[in-house]
């Protein structure tokens, strides 16, 4: 399920973002409960100016994971697809299932032409999520990302609402 995140979430995104991959997933590191509801209230400030809408998705209870659209262009009809999982839910098709459904939202009911969405290369399970949620391979970014003194490759893909 897909629902809108709420402060009550605030304990649940402290304990995801606390896992060791998962700390480097945001801008600001979410170390601590006043920095986990600074994070449910940037998304909730992104929804409220339409720059982007993000999801927590949800067994109906627990927190699996987080699904959103951010960088939203109107202009160009653009913007960027992203999730995570907490680690009781890898591996079971919710990343995937999440990304379709809101890229789905977003190509038709959104209005925009063109979804992209990253990932290192040293990541293939979130390749995998982006090729079941339907976007294809554009290519390479080379060294886009540093944590600490490693630098990463970032595989790019893209839907368009033309795509089959």
């Amino acid at each position: 399920m897909l629902r809108p995140w709420t402060a009550t979430d605030a304990a649940a995104v402290h304990a995801a973002f606390s896992a060791p991959l998962m700390s480097r997933q945001t801008a600001e590191p979410v170390g601590d409960p006043a920095a986990a509801e600074r994070w449910l209230a940037e998304r909730a400030r992104e929804w409220a100016e339409g720059t982007g809408f993000s999801w927590a998705v949800t067994d109906g209870c627990a927190v699996l994971g987080c699904v959103r659209v951010s960088s939203i262009s109107r202009r160009h009809e653009t913007g960027w697809v992203s999730y995570w999982t907490v680690a009781a839910a890898q591996g079971r098709g919710v990343a995937g299932t999440a990304a379709r459904t809101v890229a789905d939202w977003a190509l038709g009911d959104l209005g925009l032409f063109r979804l992209e969405l990253g990932h290192r290369t040293d990541n293939p399970a979130s390749c995998g999520v982006a090729a079941r949620a339907g976007f294809s391979v554009e290519g390479l970014q080379r060294a886009k990302l540093r944590y600490g003194n490693e630098r990463h490759d970032v595989e790019l893909h893209a839907r368009l609402a033309s795509d089959p």
